[in-house]
């Protein structure tokens, strides 16, 4: 007799939708027998990695035959050194959406209440569902957090409030002043994640450094990433900082050896490689600089982003000009699942990456 597996599943699994990456180059060429394919879908650094951390890693596969060190200690050490945090604030994971996953496990019981905005982060809703909580999603702002819609949706249920600065997928940030007043307003025993992937790129005057609060607000958790700015998506290393108790309590659900080797050693290395997150800095600019430029030249409306990467208005239904542009072997990322059908993400790549991009993008609306 068949058996109904999806019926032994907890209710909020039953129903989860997964979260979709975006489409790998390998996978278009294989589908297409396309060459020289340009993605510009995930938010990837386009520089590929710092040659430093490159070699840490390689030096690390040396190792692989051991477990590696599950403290994390020398990644927590020289993160000590660059952001002045202590060992026990920190929690490492296997990318931030580790971290994001361990704050659900810990703190989320079926009944509780998680705020999130609108267009915000899809890993918020899904690790919300999962755990059997309430998804309260507070309408959004000029495509961004309303910190008074989603200070006036606390209850007594409330447990978790994500926040991502900048966001994503739409670029935008919160000030430090707007920040700070939201969380002088949050109860103590309501706690804030607050998501800083994209903030090594941010140049704007204003803008908050998480770590930096995390004194004054023993309910907040910062987490952050190494697969950004820092060029190691591949590897899968993030990590939360937080109170020592939050921490203590995050640690009791990880996963031993959750971050390999290789990860661990490349992290610590490449914080050292300032000329690299420099170059970044400078190629992202640049980039979002030409991008923007492209647009206005298209007659396309966009998104303002401080990250690295744009959602431009394509002014119809996004997903056909999606399909043509990867018969292109242009990778861009639909945002139709989180309720923006006409735009399209589009990551910053180099110079000639994103000149395809519009010129792809020039030839899909003309036809």
């Amino acid at each position: 007799m068949d058996c109904d597996f999806i019926s032994l599943a907890t209710p909020g699994v039953q129903g989860l939708q997964p979260y979709v990456p975006g489409k790998p180059a390998d996978e278009l060429e294989r589908e297409l027998g396309l060459r020289q394919v340009v993605k510009l879908a995930s938010n990837e650094n386009p520089l590929g990695p710092s040659p430093v951390a490159l070699a840490a890693a390689q030096q690390a596969l040396g190792s692989l035959h051991l477990y590696p060190d599950a403290s994390g200690y020398r990644l927590k050490t020289a993160l000590q050194r660059v952001h002045g945090l202590a060992p026990e604030q920190l929690t490492l994971g296997n990318g931030s959406n580790d971290v994001l996953e361990l704050l659900a496990r810990a703190f989320i019981r079926p009944g509780d209440e998680v705020i999130y905005s609108e267009y915000a982060f899809l890993v918020y809703p899904i690790v919300t569902q999962a755990s059997g909580a309430t998804a309260v999603v507070t309408p959004a702002r000029n495509w961004g957090h309303d910190l008074a819609a989603m200070q006036a949706a606390i209850t007594e249920r409330t447990r978790l409030i994500f926040i991502a600065n900048p966001n994503n997928p739409t670029g935008t940030w919160l000030s430090e002043t707007e920040l700070t007043a939201f969380l002088d307003a949050v109860p103590a025993s309501v706690i804030v994640v607050l998501d800083e992937a994209y903030t090594e790129y941010v140049q704007a005057p204003g803008f908050p450094d998480g770590l930096a609060l995390l004194a004054r607000y023993p309910n907040l958790v910062v987490t952050r990433t190494f697969s950004k700015a820092w060029g190691l998506a591949g590897l899968r290393c993030g990590y939360a900082a937080a109170d020592p108790v939050i921490t203590d309590l995050l640690n009791r659900v990880r996963q031993p050896f959750n971050v390999a080797g290789p990860s661990l050693a490349a992290a610590e290395a490449v914080l050292e490689d300032h000329d690299y997150l420099a170059r970044t800095i400078a190629t992202n600019s640049a980039g979002m600089a030409q991008l923007e430029q492209g647009f206005r030249g298209l007659g396309l409306d966009y998104i303002p982003s401080v990250g690295n990467f744009i959602c431009v208005d394509l002014g119809r239904p996004a997903g056909p000009l999606y399909q043509q542009l990867l018969q292109l072997g242009i990778i861009l990322r639909p945002v139709g699942n989180y309720r923006m059908p006409n735009h399209l993400r589009v990551s910053i790549g180099l110079d000639v990456e994103n000149a395809r991009c519009l010129q792809g993008l020039a030839e899909v609306l003309s036809a």
